[in-house]
């Protein structure tokens, strides 16, 4: 019953999967609930049922969406939430609210983050609607072919690009870090740079600036505290690109979205 099911049905993708849903009663044999010992034999009919859509309280959040289509969404989120966690007001709760349901059979009870976001970050945020769309992105991701832009304004000045790659957590880690503009505040300098994560690692990019002598401005846990212009500023850190294959049509998707108003302001302070 295993072997055969897991091919048959393109919205199981593993045999754990199969097993999940037999127990939940999803699968009839000839119109009764299957076992996973159950021998196929030619000519019965074997139906997947489609599993009733769980309550979930909705967070009603409004964003803007970037690309929808029937198998993923590109958001664009806002800071100060948590993209997922055990309490309501986060991003994965607010998807229903500015997504339609996916219409395909493999549709996700509620669409979901393919990935993560810092509470205070602010830009691209990639969702799924569809499992198999959700498990091809993690995949993807895992494998380096989603290429993620951000922009951060760090303390003082870097001069040239950068190859960051110390360790986090004892796992290889690499940014690629591009000076962009400078500024003068206050008598102090600073600068817009781009960062390129090759990997994914918890606040990655925040580690490795820091480690490098130019925190981002506004980072309580790997900064220090802010004083004058900056004194209780959020994080000036955003994700502002995306650029991948379609998990399903395999189009090349490109997306970028605008810098921030607190970002365009700093255009009064630049140096060049």
């Amino acid at each position: 019953m295993q072997e055969y099911a897991v091919s048959i049905f393109s919205t199981i993708q593993s045999r754990s999967g199969l097993k999940k849903a037999i127990k939940k009663g999803l699968i009839l044999i000839n119109g009764q609930k299957a076992k996973t010992g159950d021998w196929i034999k030619e000519g019965q009919k074997i139906e997947l049922l489609q599993p009733d859509i769980p309550n979930k309280k909705i967070f009603k959040l409004d964003f803007e969406v970037l690309f929808e289509d029937e198998h993923i969404a590109l958001i664009h989120k806002p800071a100060g939430f948590s993209t997922s966690g055990n309490f309501f007001k986060t991003i994965e709760n607010a998807l229903p609210h500015n997504l339609k349901r996916s219409t395909k059979p493999d549709a996700l009870p509620f669409p979901l983050p393919a990935h993560r976001l810092d509470n205070p970050t602010a830009g691209i945020l990639i969702c799924a609607k569809t499992t198999s769309s959700l498990l091809r992105l993690q995949k993807n991701l895992a494998e380096r072919k989603i290429q993620k832009v951000y922009y951060a304004l760090v303390h003082g000045k870097l001069w040239k690009d950068l190859r960051l790659d110390s360790e986090i957590e004892e796992k290889p880690s690499i940014t690629l870090v591009s000076p962009l503009k400078f500024f003068k505040i206050n008598e102090e300098l600073y600068t817009l740079v781009e960062a390129k994560p090759l990997t994914g690692r918890t606040h990655q990019i925040r580690i490795h600036l820091s480690e490098f002598e130019h925190p981002i401005v506004g980072d309580e846990v790997y900064g220090n505290e802010e004083t004058g212009y900056f004194a209780h500023k959020n994080l000036y850190l955003y994700s502002g690109g995306v650029s991948f294959s379609h998990p399903v049509t395999e189009e090349a998707i490109e997306v970028e979205s605008r810098l921030p108003k607190r970002f365009r302001n700093l255009s009064n302070y630049r140096v060049y």
